[in-house]
């Protein structure tokens, strides 16, 4: 399976071409589990032929548009991080609603194009739809409407317009023509809670293992860089990866009591990034960009294995091409609804992740260069 991309294949019956049937109790029992649930993605793309073009007013103008058509797309970017040549964003996608926004009044839709479109634009849409309103041609007039929908609680759309905005932006300003993104997007189904927390602390201290900064609350282009700022919308990310989790282990109720401060939220999550001493943030001299290959080699060597929170501080593949990160559970649910994407000997789907000391496994087993620091 050489996809680039995965996507929920509970929140759809065709996923690219493949036909989502339910043969067998396996299958029927992990579409019940999983149905109506949202799903959480990792994504990332590159510059094209990695070119570092992506200076201080391009991250800012990536920033901006993607939480444009965060709201527009009624998906929740959980955190980010816009490096010079390359992104990731960790998102959680709801599911689409039964009636796929047939409920929205006309007023309703045209106010929220206004998240996406100026005034003029908006009013010409309104002109459109009161015409064929007017001419009692409600076939049409619910086609126009389909036509946004269509756009709205899905992740390529979402994808696709947050890139192809940024593309016109960005080759109008440098006098450019030409496409800028290296492929189209990968993504990387992960779980809600455990799962979600490692891959968001990984996301965050992309800039510390890049060696830009010491500290990740020095990078401003990252969700955690947002929060310490002040962004409201950063901090409710990083809310819900910690609410995610809490919720394992205790009600949803005290979970919410517990982060409702953004203080508090801010404290546990920088706890996250710095755990088991691997930069303590009281500690100058350990502070480091990620863990040097030396160090792992020496690990792996002695036949131990990775920590979770050693891996964040790694650059690895388990966290961008493993397809889908989560509970051995959680990952083989997936894959008794994705049956039609793997060959006959194919029996399982989780696959536990080499060199490592963790109970999260992936569909792809990677086997080679997994782990790079």
């Amino acid at each position: 399976m050489r996809q680039r991309r995965y996507l929920a294949p509970w929140h759809r019956k065709v996923l690219e071409g493949n036909e989502l049937t339910l043969e067998g109790e396996e299958a029927a029992a992990a579409l019940e589990a999983l149905h109506g649930k949202p799903a959480i993605y990792h994504c990332t793309s590159r510059i094209v032929d990695r070119q570092r073009l992506l200076g201080g007013d391009e991250k800012e103008q990536f920033v901006r548009l993607m939480r444009r058509y965060e709201a527009f797309s009624q998906v929740q970017v959980i955190t980010h991080c816009v490096m010079s040549n390359h992104f990731h964003i960790l998102v959680e996608v709801p599911a689409p609603p039964e009636d796929g926004g047939a409920s929205w009044s006309d007023e309703r839709l045209l106010k929220h194009l206004g998240l996406i479109y100026d005034e003029a634009r908006v009013g010409q849409l309104r002109w459109e739809l009161a015409q064929l309103r007017g001419l009692g041609d409600e076939e049409a007039a619910d086609a126009f409407r389909a036509r946004f929908f269509a756009r709205m609680w899905d992740l390529s759309a979402f994808m696709k317009i947050l890139k192809q905005s940024f593309t016109q932006w960005f080759n109008r300003t440098h006098g450019r023509r030409g496409v800028l993104w290296e492929e189209r997007f990968k993504s990387e189904l992960v779980e809600s809670g455990h799962a979600t927390r490692r891959v968001a602390g990984y996301i965050d201290l992309n800039p510390v293992r890049a060696g830009i900064v010491s500290d990740p609350k020095d990078y401003r282009w990252s969700g955690y860089g947002e929060a310490v700022a002040g962004k409201k919308r950063a901090c409710v990310g990083l809310r819900l990866v910690l609410f995610e989790e809490l919720c394992t282990r205790t009600s949803e109720g005290r979970a919410a009591r517990e982060l409702a401060g953004s203080k508090e939220v801010m404290r546990r999550y920088r706890l996250l990034l710095f755990e088991e001493g691997e930069a303590s943030p009281r500690d100058e001299t350990r502070k480091r960009a990620g863990i040097p290959r030396k160090r792992v080699e020496q690990i792996l060597a002695r036949g131990g294995d990775l920590s979770e929170a050693e891996l964040m501080w790694c650059r690895t593949r388990y966290f961008v091409d493993g397809l889908v990160l989560g509970s051995e559970a959680f990952v083989n649910r997936v894959f008794a609804l994705s049956r039609g994407y793997f060959g006959p000997k194919r029996v399982s789907g989780a696959r536990r992740m080499r060199q490592v000391a963790s109970q999260l496994c992936t569909m792809r087993d990677l086997r080679k260069e997994a782990l790079r620091c």
